[in-house]
Parts: C-alpha cells; sequence; structure tokens
C-alpha cells in the first residue's frame, strides 16, 4: 500500500459509508419477530427481517433511556423501512388536523428527498404511494405519490405530542391507524435479508464492507457515478479507520451566531458534499432536511466558555424576538458525558412555545433560567445537572425564512453568576 492507494481508498469510503451505515440501522431497527407471523428467520443469526411495517415509541424518552443520544423529548416516533423490490406500496394515514406529524423519507444514501406530513400534505387522512424507480403506471386515484430513487427506503414519522398522559394515550390511538398495504388491498409485510446482526456500531470489517455495498448498490444505484469505486484492496482497512475515527472526532458545525451551530443545513439531497454525508451518516444518521426541522445546538455561555451546572444561566428573548416557525421550538438540556436527558425533580427536559404555564416578562419578552436550583415560581426554569457539564439543543420544526436564510440572530446564555 502506497500513499496514493490510501488516499483513493479514503475517497471510496466518504463516498459509500453513508449507504453501508443504512443498511446497519436498517438491520438493527427492523423486527426479528411479528406479532402473528412469527421469526422472519429460523435461528437465532438470521439476518432476516420483517419489513413494510411500522413500529411505533409509545412514551416520551427520559433519562432512564439510554440506547439513543441526544433523544427527541417532543415527539413520539413511528419508523419502518421499505422494501420496494417487489412493487409499490401504498401508505395509510389517518385524519391527524392541525397537530404536527411528519414521514420523512430517507434513500439508501440518506438523502431526505421525500415527505408527508404537516408541512407538505397537510392534516387530512390520505394515502401515500410509494414506488422504486423500476415500477411503471399510475398512482391510485388521490393518493399522494412519492417515486423513490432505489428499492431501499427508511421512514421516520414524528407526532407532536404534550408531556401529559392523555395526550400521549391520543397520539398513540393515532399512530394504530397508520398501515402499509399493496395497492390491491393486502398486507405489504414481507421479510428481506439484511445482511448484518445490526449489533456493530464501530469501524467495519473491509471484506464485509465490500460484501454490504455490492448488494446494497444492487437495490440502490448511486445517483452519480463513483469516482474511486472499488478502492485499492490492500489499503482499504486502513482507510476505513482512519475515516471512521476522523468523521467522529471532526463534527465542524457552521457557527450561527450567539454562541450556537447547526451540525446539518442539508434540504433535500447532499449533492455532491460527499463529505457532509459522510459525516451525518456517522454521526446523526436520519437526519431530516431544514425545511422540515432544524436542530441548532449549544454547549458554551455569552463569554465562550462551556456550560455547567456549577453556574447560573439565562437565556432571554426580547419582544417579538422568539425563534420563527410555522409549528413549534424547543430547547432541550443534556449531559455532556453521556449526551442523554437529565434527571431533575421536576421531570422537565425542555422549555418551549408550547410549555404549560410559561411566563412572560413584563416587556412581553421570554427569559428562561437555567440551573440547578429551582429559581422561585416566577422563573421558567430548565433544571441543569449539578456539577456537571451539560449543553442545549434548540429544535425548530418548519422553520421560516429567517432561520434558513441564516439571517436570525440567536440569543446569547448568558452567565449570571
Amino acid at each position: 500500500m502506497n500513499e496514493a492507494e490510501l488516499r483513493v481508498a479514503r475517497e471510496a469510503v466518504i463516498e459509500t459509508l453513508p449507504l453501508f451505515e443504512m443498511a446497519r440501522m436498517r438491520a438493527a431497527t427492523t423486527a426479528r419477530r411479528h406479532t402473528a407471523q412469527g421469526y422472519a428467520g429460523q435461528d437465532r443469526t438470521s439476518t432476516l427481517r420483517w419489513v413494510n411495517q411500522f413500529t411505533h415509541t409509545r412514551r416520551l424518552l427520559g433519562p432512564e433511556d439510554r440506547e439513543v443520544v441526544t433523544p427527541n423529548n417532543d415527539t413520539l416516533f413511528s419508523n419502518t423501512w421499505l422494501d420496494l423490490s417487489q412493487g409499490p406500496v401504498l401508505i395509510e394515514v389517518p385524519e391527524i388536523g392541525d397537530r404536527y406529524w411528519t414521514l420523512g423519507f430517507l434513500d439508501a444514501w440518506t438523502n431526505p428527498w421525500a415527505y408527508a406530513g404537516r408541512r407538505t400534505t397537510g392534516g387530512r387522512a390520505q394515502r401515500v404511494f410509494v414506488h422504486g424507480p423500476r415500477w411503471k403506471g399510475d398512482a391510485p386515484e388521490g393518493a399522494y405519490r412519492i417515486s423513490a430513487p432505489g428499492d431501499d427506503v427508511w421512514i421516520i414519522g414524528r407526532i407532536l405530542v404534550d408531556n401529559d398522559p392523555a395526550d400521549v394515550a391520543a397520539v398513540c390511538r393515532l399512530q394504530e391507524q397508520f398501515a402499509i398495504r399493496r395497492p390491491d388491498g393486502s398486507d405489504a409485510l414481507s421479510r428481506l435479508d439484511t445482511l448484518l446482526d445490526g449489533q456493530g456500531k464501530g469501524v467495519p470489517d473491509a471484506t464485509e464492507y465490500l460484501d454490504i455495498l455490492a448488494a446494497m448498490m444492487e437495490r440502490n444505484p448511486p445517483a452519480r457515478a463513483l469516482a474511486h469505486w472499488p478502492p485499492p484492496a490492500d489499503a482499504l482497512p486502513a482507510a476505513l479507520d482512519q475515516v471512521y475515527t476522523e468523521l467522529r472526532a471532526d463534527p465542524q458545525p457552521s457557527m450561527v451566531g450567539g454562541g450556537w451551530s447547526i451540525a446539518v443545513m442539508v434540504r433535500t439531497d447532499f449533492g455532491d458534499d460527499y463529505l457532509t454525508r459522510a459525516r451525518v451518516a456517522r454521526n446523526w444518521i436520519g437526519t431530516l432536511g431544514i425545511e422540515e426541522a432544524m436542530y441548532v445546538i449549544t454547549e458554551v455561555d455569552a463569554g465562550g466558555e462551556a456550560l455547567h451546572g456549577s453556574h447560573r444561566y439565562q437565556l432571554r428573548f426580547g419582544p417579538g424576538e422568539e425563534f420563527q416557525v410555522d409549528s413549534f421550538w424547543s430547547i432541550t438540556l443534556y449531559g455532556s458525558k453521556d449526551r442523554l436527558l437529565v434527571a431533575n425533580p421536576i421531570g422537565r427536559h425542555s422549555i418551549g412555545d408550547r410549555t404549560r404555564g410559561i411566563r412572560r416578562d413584563a416587556d412581553g419578552g421570554l427569559s428562561m433560567r437555567i440551573q440547578t436550583d429551582d429559581p422561585g415560581p416566577d422563573a421558567n426554569w430548565l433544571p441543569a445537572p449539578r456539577g456537571e457539564p451539560f449543553y442545549l439543543v434548540l429544535r425548530l420544526y418548519q422553520p421560516r425564512s429567517a432561520h434558513l436564510e441564516g439571517s436570525y440572530r440567536y440569543p446569547p446564555v448568558t452567565r449570571l453568576d
């Protein structure tokens, strides 16, 4: 192996890593067992999984949930992987009304190219017709048509829910009404060999990497010809180790002012920005486009010092300076060490424009106190971990042009002591 071969192998990994990571995510998030049909495979080592069916989260995640880092505290999730190689599917959606919801469609290369939901198709009961690139024909009458670029599609669904048992139950009833069928009305449930066991998270073996990519590319051809494929075999192990390590260690967010940064600015397609696409696949796989939702992060105060539970902070918006969205916004606090929600005495992990009992300032502005100890009943308190570093994630659902175009001035987190 020489330096030229290593350079080519590195470029090949950067171009193809998202496809491998989507295969790994599919294996990890599809079901081995169906409640009625049983196991997809005959033994525990089988890589067969059930696809074309929804799985749902039934409660908001809390500090005890440790499987997903930086978890959403605003919505319940619905998840499905589609296999379109055997023909199109019809997704049935119940009437949801004005409540925020979305089905975000990601292709096998992680491009969030299509949506159904409040922003795009409204809250009426509807049918979404999804087909692969080789299918020809007409969509069923009245159905919203989505043409997929490959046979494999990951759908990530979200429905807004209040932190209230009655509202959670109401959203669970909505989830139960989602269904995936064939155009003739039959159940679209099917088996698919995911090729992996779904347990690995680190640097993949070079032989496995090549095998998985060969199978995935056959079902999901790249939109643009790969410039460095196949890579020099001798250089691939070293390239995989280097690229996987570097992408995790160097997120390179875009700074937007006030100490805030945005990790991902994709809309529907990464285009030829292969490095960003690879970084997203490594660190934030499943990210939707910014027109649907934006995620803005801060780990520092107005002075550039790291946020820490040994200090008291304030975040204030003057009158008319709040985040500009067509749906809602929230700010959630996470511990820096494990990137999880933090247990606190009032069970509050986020504050947003939907928070019950939120108090306005005398001038109509909005302030929140971020600290360990209770600041009193007149303050909008977001509890921080005692003696531990933390960070904040702002989520903007259906952000308006000021955020999308970068003209909004984000308020800094001000240290009070």
